[in-house]
C-alpha cells in the first residue's frame, strides 16, 4: 500500500479489511481508488444472479434503492476505515438524503464514487452519487458514525 494521500486499490478480498459487510449484503465488488479520509470509488457489478433479482420484480428485475443506497453508504465507509488505526471499524448509518434518478438493471456496472465532506468526533457527512451506462442512477448526502469513536464524546450518564 501506498501513503494516504497518493491512494490505493483494494481488490474483493481486501476490500473485506476494511468493509465489515459480507454476502449476501457485501454491495461492493471492487474500490478502484481511495484516498483515506478524503474519498473513495469503486464499482459492483451486477449479473441476473443477484439474490434480490427474482423478487424484486419478476419479470421486470432491477435493483432495490436501499440497496443501491447501502452500496453508497459501505463506499463512504472504505473512505474512512482506511485511515490509521480504523481498520475493521463498524459504522453505522445516523441518515441519509437519497435521490433515485433511473433503474438499475441486471448486466450493469454500478460505479460508486463518494466524498467526505467532514470528519469529526467519529461522524462523517459524505455525498455519493452511482452511475449506471454514465448516467447517474441514485445520489445521497449521508451521515455515518463508527460508534466506537462518538462513545468519548457523548455525555456521561449520571451512575445511580
Amino acid at each position: 500500500m501506498t501513503t494516504e494521500q497518493e491512494g490505493f486499490s483494494l481488490n474483493c478480498v481486501q476490500l473485506q479489511d476494511y468493509q465489515p459487510n459480507r454476502y449476501p449484503f457485501l454491495m461492493i465488488d471492487h474500490v478502484d481508488w481511495v484516498v483515506p479520509g478524503k474519498s473513495a470509488k469503486g464499482y459492483k457489478n451486477l449479473t441476473l444472479n443477484e439474490w434480490y433479482f427474482p423478487q424484486h420484480f419478476p419479470g421486470a428485475p432491477n435493483m432495490p434503492g436501499a440497496l443501491q443506497l447501502e452500496a453508497l453508504a459501505q463506499m463512504l465507509t472504505v473512505a474512512i476505515t482506511t485511515l490509521p488505526g480504523m481498520k475493521g471499524k463498524v459504522t453505522h448509518a445516523l441518515q441519509h438524503l437519497v435521490r433515485f434518478r433511473k433503474e438499475v438493471l441486471p448486466g450493469d456496472k454500478f460505479v460508486i464514487e463518494t466524498e467526505v465532506l467532514s470528519w469529526k468526533r467519529g461522524i462523517c457527512k459524505g455525498r455519493g452519487v452511482a452511475y449506471t451506462n454514465g448516467e447517474v442512477a441514485c445520489e445521497a448526502d449521508m451521515l455515518i458514525t463508527i460508534p466506537d469513536i462518538l462513545e468519548q464524546y457523548l455525555p456521561k450518564k449520571p451512575q445511580a
